[in-house]
């Protein structure tokens, strides 16, 4: 069992759902961290989900508002998210945010169930 250490950012250039991590298929996470920065001087909103592996969307984070200016920690406890989850974002505006997470990712391979 491996345990891998890393980080996954974008910048949401667009206002589409945007793959911000994919767990691999043999692998299980624990994200540690969501960090969102308005690098803009206007209010802007994002949307964090979860798509499980039935392509069944979950909403973690739903218009959730960031000030201008302003870097936001969007959890308050460890996530974990399971084999073949993805995590999406969504910017209620184009050219504002910029997102980051941290990640700890266990690769099960030598672990049973």
């Amino acid at each position: 069992m491996a345990n891998i250490y890393k980080n996954a950012k974008v910048d949401l250039t667009t206002t589409d759902v945007t793959t911000l991590y994919s767990c691999p298929s043999n692998s299980r996470a624990i994200i540690k961290s969501i960090l969102v920065c308005n690098d803009s001087a206007d209010v802007s909103t994002i949307t964090v989900t979860i798509t499980d592996s039935t392509t069944a969307v979950f909403v973690l984070f739903n218009t959730n508002s960031i000030s201008p200016g302003i870097t936001s920690e969007l959890l308050n406890n460890p996530l974990v998210i399971q084999e073949s989850e993805i995590l999406k974002v969504t910017a209620g505006n184009s050219n504002r945010l910029h997102v980051t997470t941290s990640i700890l990712e266990i690769n099960r391979t030598d672990q049973n169930g």
